[in-house]
């Protein structure tokens, strides 16, 4: 089965609110680290939120805990 580039596209859009959770738990998770939002650590971050934000992540809170359990392992 092909997915087309349209379908693909929309499983990668935000809402709004999507968009403040994820910026939320990472404005958090970098803080607390001293971590630069604009690093390559910080962008590797940005990327792992995104990925458990779609495995079902979708508080602040579930990320922030989801990445804490990451980096335990």
């Amino acid at each position: 089965m092909k997915v087309t580039s349209m379908t693909a596209a929309a499983s990668l859009s935000f809402q709004p609110d999507d968009v403040d959770v994820l910026a939320g738990a990472l404005y958090t998770w970098c803080a607390e680290r001293n971590i630069k939002l604009r690093s390559q650590q910080g962008l590797s971050i940005a990327s792992i939120a995104i990925d458990l934000y779609h495995a079902g992540h979708h508080t602040q809170d579930d990320l922030l805990v989801a990445l804490h359990e990451r980096e335990l392992h």
